[in-house]
């Protein structure tokens, strides 16, 4: 598979160099010389009647890159075997027919043909899985950082780095063309010696292109006749080849190398030094090389070819390749991922600020009704005022009658005296109803009810106080006329008494009722101090939602419970002043209720005198 992919490479570039108009699209005779040329080069047989038959003379129009896939899979493709031709002169086959169409050369500072024909392979190589092919930064740096290396210079990073920023469309790659053309421009290799040049684009085409991981001279110990022997050596993945000569006409044998071979470094004898072996399952390999560095090379890249075997890898490069790639792919996924974090951050930022402004549009509404419930609570204290005024004019004027009274009644004092005791009781009780309007509390839902049932009961109370008036008038009368009818006024005090008692009676019952209030009162207190818990408790949590914690805050107590992280609220927590005034504004009332109904007990009390 590794294999079709790299033909299908160079086979791209011929058929698009074919493609003259650029229609994607390429005449039929054109195809059928490329694929009697690639059939011979490949050394598959040539079948010129399936060829004929699947271009039809009666097909009219050229043929679209997907309408010759088909026959180049099955006629050309599926019959390649790996080893059975060689792929340079496959490569050197394509390259013709992509060169001649866009290899642009100029002048002094390009390479030799031969050399772009090498940079050509290896940036197909290099090049990403995915058409039209190109090369990324990366790979770019790569390939030219292993030229420099191999003539021990470095490369010029500042003109690569501004050539790409220059150009930025190709941070996501660049065409051979583009490549080829940033060679020959010479801004990388500015002071470099055309030939040392051409022997580093070799030896890295040997080593990327052909897998030769080390080549050079090496002393052999021969098996039969056990002299010593210089011999050129190429060592590629699972072999270890060599020759006459650097020229590699001459094969004089090879030596496999699998997981099971190893090699050793051997001390210095018959007169070698820098003596190494290589040991397979069937013989030792004895070798000399010329100085320690290139015995440390070579022992290293035969490890290195044994563990590819081991791990079952074909191609040191096409592994780093690979690497590489999953390297930047993985690089490409922080970025996005960092993206994401980046949009969503920004998202719960922005959600921030939106609940922010709801926060503030609440601290308006609530700075609202409390501007509201402060006008409202003004308008009941006027309206309270406004009451007591006309209660204690009531009073006065009761207290008034109840002087004259006393003054003309002297013959009443016994019944005077029971009217003290009585209003004494009055008096204890109405101190209990003080201490118990002192500790109450009205919740907000039962007030309106409870100020209903007070003003029945003051309607009630101001009722009586009309009929005491009345009866009141009427005394004032019979005492005109006691001095007349002594014994009339006798019997009309026994009716007054009688009606006296009935007053008393109903103000027992009134009584009754204010003790059913008093009742109703306390459960209202005990609504309120449960609403005052709980409204604790959200001031609490609201806090804590107002006044996030920082980076040096300690967290609360996890066996603290919801109440752990409870503050004392500052003097400018505006839920706190308003349940102040409405406590103090609670207790006012109270004690205005009170007053109110011990005077009109008293009133009352005058009333029931003879």
């Amino acid at each position: 598979m590794e294999l079709r992919s790299e033909l299908l490479k160079s086979i791209w570039y011929a058929f698009t160099a074919l493609d003259v108009e650029k229609s994607g699209k390429v005449s039929k005779s054109q195809l059928k010389v490329l694929s009697h040329n690639l059939c011979t080069v490949l050394s598959i047989p040539h079948d010129p009647v399936a060829l004929e038959e699947h271009f039809r003379d009666d097909d009219d129009g050229p043929v679209s890159s997907q309408g010759y896939m088909p026959y180049l899979n099955k006629y050309i493709l599926d019959k390649v075997k790996e080893g059975s031709f060689v792929k340079e002169n496959f490569d050197e086959l394509c390259w013709t027919l992509t060169a001649k169409k866009n290899y642009r050369p100029n002048g002094k500072t390009s390479i030799p043909l031969k050399d772009a024909f090498r940079f050509w392979c290896l940036f197909n190589f290099l090049s990403e899985d995915k058409y039209p092919l190109v090369m990324v930064p990366d790979e770019v740096e790569y390939l030219l950082k292993k030229v420099c290396m191999a003539m021990n210079v470095e490369l010029n990073y500042v003109e690569l780095e501004d050539y790409f920023s220059q150009e930025p469309l190709q941070q996501s790659g660049i065409v051979v063309w583009k490549f080829l053309e940033l060679v020959n421009s010479g801004k990388l290799t500015r002071g470099i010696d055309k030939d040392a040049l051409s022997m580093a684009i070799e030896e890295v085409y040997r080593e990327i292109v052909e897998d030769v991981l080390k080549q050079g001279y090496l002393w052999k110990k021969g098996q039969l006749r056990r002299n010593w022997t210089e011999r050129w050596f190429t060592l590629r993945p699972s072999t270890l080849a060599y020759y006459v000569s650097e020229d590699r006409k001459e094969r004089k044998g090879s030596i496999p190398l699998d997981r099971n071979c190893c090699v050793e470094v051997l001390p210095d004898k018959d007169g070698k030094r820098c003596m190494f072996c290589v040991k397979t399952l069937a013989k030792t390999y004895e070798m000399s090389a010329s100085d320690t560095k290139q015995r440390q090379e070579w022992t290293t890249a035969i490890q290195t070819v044994i563990r590819l075997e081991s791990e079952g890898k074909k191609s040191l490069h096409k592994d780093l390749k690979l690497k590489r790639r999953e390297q930047r792919e993985q690089r490409e996924r922080r970025k996005a991922a960092k993206e994401e974090e980046m949009l969503r951050l920004r998202a719960l930022q922005e959600e921030k600020e939106k609940k922010l402004q709801e926060l503030e549009l609440l601290k308006e509404a609530q700075r609202q009704a409390e501007v509201l419930l402060q006008q409202d609570e003004q308008r009941r204290r006027a309206q309270h005022e406004e009451m007591q005024r006309a209660l204690e004019v009531q009073l006065r004027d009761a207290e008034q009658a109840r002087a004259s009274m006393q003054a003309e009644m002297v013959l009443k004092e016994a019944e005077a005296e029971r009217q003290k005791k009585r209003i004494q009781e009055l008096e204890e009780m109405q101190q209990g109803l003080e201490e118990a309007l002192r500790l109450e509390i009205k919740a907000r839902q039962d007030e309106e009810a409870f100020r209903y049932a007070q003003a029945r009961l003051l309607a009630e109370e101001e009722e009586k106080l009309k009929q005491l008036m009345f009866m009141k008038e009427e005394q004032e009368e019979y005492i005109l006329k006691t001095q007349r009818e002594k014994q009339e006024l006798r019997q009309e005090m026994e009716t007054k008494s009688r009606a006296l008692e009935e007053a008393q009676l109903h103000l027992e019952e009134v009584r009754v009722n204010r003790q059913r209030v008093d009742q109703d009162v306390m459960a209202a207190q005990r609504k309120l101090r449960q609403a005052s818990t709980n409204v604790k408790h959200w001031n609490v949590q609201m806090n804590r939602l107002m006044h996030p914690i920082g980076p040096g805050d300690k967290k609360s107590s996890p066996g603290l419970g919801g109440f752990s992280s409870f503050r004392v609220p500052s003097q400018k927590d505006p839920g706190l002043k308003l349940r102040q005034k409405s406590e103090e504004r609670e207790r006012e009332e109270s004690k205005e209720n009170v007053e109110s109904a011990r005077r009109l007990s008293q009133a009352s009390d005058m009333d029931t005198q003879p």
